[in-house]
């Protein structure tokens, strides 16, 4: 008998994750223009261009592991989708999940108290900023294209 799935949960979930995003983005144009605004008043506005080439090839290491992530975690929201799912099974999800619910709040912990030292206005103050809204992004995105791809094979 083939697995029937109930996907209105993650289907909400998709799309909270699409409002955040939108959110973030916003977010981000706007401290984008106050850090070069704030470099160009100091007179270094090459400071500001260096960190998004720094924030870039960050973003480029860790996003296969940002990927390999929220592709794992897409894939365990879809197994809790089915209808017809033993205890034990929903168990294991559960504890997979708290694991990546664990991971995500160390990296955002580690984000914030990094942030919270670094000297303000700096090089290394907006690569860190710049850096921490990409991540989060590149992980929404990483999620909702790959819910939607295993979403869409289990029709």
């Amino acid at each position: 008998m083939a697995n029937t799935f109930d996907f209105t949960r993650l289907r909400r979930l998709i799309i909270i994750y699409r409002v955040v995003q939108i959110f973030l983005l916003v977010l981000l144009a706007v401290m984008a223009v106050s850090f070069q605004t704030v470099f160009r008043a100091k007179g270094m506005p090459q400071i500001f261009f260096n960190s998004i080439l720094t924030t870039l090839v960050i973003q480029l290491v860790l996003f296969y592991f940002l990927n390999k992530f929220a592709a794992r975690e897409a894939e365990q929201e879809i197994a809790a989708c089915a209808r017809d799912i033993a205890i034990e099974q929903l168990q294991a999800l559960r504890k997979k999940r708290l694991f990546g619910d664990y991971l995500k709040a160390a990296v955002f912990i580690f984000f914030v108290t990094f942030s919270v030292l670094a000297p303000g206005a700096t090089f290394i103050q907006s690569t860190i900023f710049f850096v921490f809204v990409l991540t989060i992004l590149t992980y929404f995105q990483c999620f909702n294209f790959a819910a939607r791809k295993r979403m869409q094979a289990l029709r």
